[in-house]
């Protein structure tokens, strides 16, 4: 594109005026916005104001769902959580939450016809039990629940456990059982996690971060 001296000058001067209108209308800042000095630790803006829900108590959690871990800032006002946001304290996280992390609340609570917050009815808080072949689900208690787990897990163990394989090798190893660690425990734990399935010859053994 071929631009005459006179058309070059016009459009110099256009794009003046518009940047002093621009200035003059408020559609433009007042002043320009400091290059951050790499050199210089003193910040370019002050601290952002805290937006935090001020009413209500903070509790930190970690997010339940993957296997990254991270960090919930849950705002609890009356024994019932109201809102959630992203632990900037958090090392993982640092304050962010994907989609399914920042709707947490809806894991938990439901509204009603009302616009109120209510605990969701689909929420399991005691155990259920179905026998094989019924149809019909039992409440029993956790003790039972616990000691059932037990039984059915060393049944299990002595039924399928192989000490040697087809070749005569000694492996040691029961195939019927699988086993998921968890991004919600700790180092220590997940250690002794690891050295119970080793020690119960389970094979099947995987973690929550590569589903």
């Amino acid at each position: 594109m071929n631009i005459s001296r006179r058309n070059f000058l016009k459009l110099s001067g256009l794009a003046a005026l518009t940047g002093t209108l621009a200035a003059k209308l408020g559609c433009a800042p007042d002043e320009p916005t400091p290059t951050p000095d790499p050199d210089d630790p003193t910040p370019v803006v002050d601290d952002p104001e805290e937006l935090w829900v001020q009413y209500a108590d903070t509790v930190t959690q970690i997010c339940s769902y993957c296997g990254v871990g991270c960090g919930v800032l849950c705002y609890v006002e009356d024994g019932k959580i109201i809102n959630v946001d992203g632990d900037p304290d958090h090392p993982v996280s640092e304050g962010t939450l994907c989609s399914k992390g920042s709707a947490l609340f809806e894991k938990y609570y439901e509204y009603d016809e009302k616009g109120n917050a209510i605990v969701s009815p689909q929420r399991m808080q005691k155990v259920l039990y179905r026998a094989p072949k019924a149809t019909d689900w039992e409440e029993r208690d956790w003790d039972w629940a616990i000691e059932e787990i037990a039984r059915r897990f060393k049944d299990t163990r002595d039924e399928y456990f192989k000490e040697t394989n087809e070749a005569g090798d000694t492996v040691n190893r029961c195939e019927a059982l699988a086993w998921i660690g968890s991004a919600k425990c700790n180092n220590e734990e997940n250690y002794l996690y690891r050295k119970f399935v080793a020690a119960t010859g389970i094979v099947n053994n995987d973690h929550c971060a590569r589903l």
